[in-house]
């Protein structure tokens, strides 16, 4: 296994330096004021604890896996979560933590190589982080979360959807096409929805459940949907793009047609632009034998056919 942080190069399957990623990490936890661009954070943290909340047992022992400052913990109780483990890949993030009610553990690890014995946790929470990721579904990290997890455990996660900032990367891609004749992304890659389906499926997880959200906030333009994302990317999540075939700066003439062409495609009628961002929220089981399982096939008493006779059948039922 890598150490924490190690970053595989360019020829690897994976699409991030995660060397960069940790370092930024690091940085944005030393920044001045990151909390005035947790917004979309605290608000997808405490989605992820209604959905926590919505599973009507405790959990003695938790997960939170891509922590940060600990924007799920502080939505949860004790009474839910009896005691919880914060990773994260930066060691800053974590010195940087929010207090919580919950008894807490603090580990600095690599979501891709989670130093925890098969079958510990009652609960993993992820909630928009490199792991699992903020863009990208990743294989390896799902199964790590499901061989963590105790047999019906459950795992409960949200990433950003693939038509999150769809105006900024239309806007930048036809300013460069323009301007620059290609272009490059500037924004890291998103995932499909069908996508995480099959990856928590070939990880093992079971009765799946996969929703999507939006979420949209008003910009007056382009520039300030930028200085914006650079806070709450760079700043409160460390995630600016770290692809490797990543182009380090546009130039000025460019932007200046991207903001032109975002506020001519997406421009409201007060003036602003649009900024959307797509959240999934999965959920996953660990198989154990106690869960319900689908009946055997040619078991079932009525045929789709007697459903067009349903009130029939329910007065039937009454005599």
């Amino acid at each position: 296994p890598s150490p924490a942080g190690a970053s595989p190069g360019p020829d690897s399957l994976n699409p991030f330096d995660r060397r960069l990623k940790r370092k930024q990490k690091n940085w944005a936890a030393l920044q001045a004021e990151p909390t005035k661009c947790d917004y979309l954070r605290e608000e997808v943290g405490g989605r992820i604890a209604d959905r926590v909340f919505d599973i009507t047992r405790t959990f003695p022992l938790a997960l939170d896996l891509g922590s940060g400052r600990g924007y799920i913990a502080q939505h949860l109780t004790k009474e839910t979560v009896e005691k919880l483990i914060q990773v994260d890949i930066a060691e800053n993030t974590l010195k940087n933590a929010a207090e919580s009610e919950i008894p807490t553990v603090r580990v600095v690890a690599d979501e891709e190589f989670l130093p925890f014995k098969e079958d510990t946790f009652d609960l993993v929470v992820s909630s928009l982080r490199y792991v699992l990721t903020i863009y990208f579904p990743c294989p390896v990290c799902a199964l790590q979360i499901h061989q963590v997890l105790k047999p019906d455990g459950v795992f409960i996660g949200a990433i950003f959807g693939g038509d999150t900032l769809y105006e900024l990367r239309c806007s930048l891609q036809l300013a460069e096409l323009e301007r620059e004749g290609g272009f490059s992304p500037h924004v890291s890659p998103f995932t499909a929805v069908a996508d995480l389906g099959r990856l928590l499926s070939r990880a093992g997880f079971n009765t799946l459940t996969v929703d999507t959200d939006e979420i949209q906030v008003n910009y007056p333009g382009l520039f300030e949907v930028m200085e914006d994302l650079q806070g709450k990317y760079i700043l409160c999540m460390g995630e600016s793009n770290c692809s490797w075939n990543r182009k380090p700066l546009l130039h000025r003439e460019t932007m200046l047609a991207a903001a032109a062409i975002y506020q001519e495609m997406y421009g409201n009628s007060d003036g602003s632009v649009p900024a959307t961002f797509q959240i999934f929220y999965m959920i996953g089981w660990k198989y154990h034998e106690s869960q319900a399982k689908p009946a055997q096939r040619g078991s079932a008493t009525v045929s789709f056919g007697d459903l067009a006779k349903i009130e029939g059948l329910l007065k039937r039922g009454k005599k």
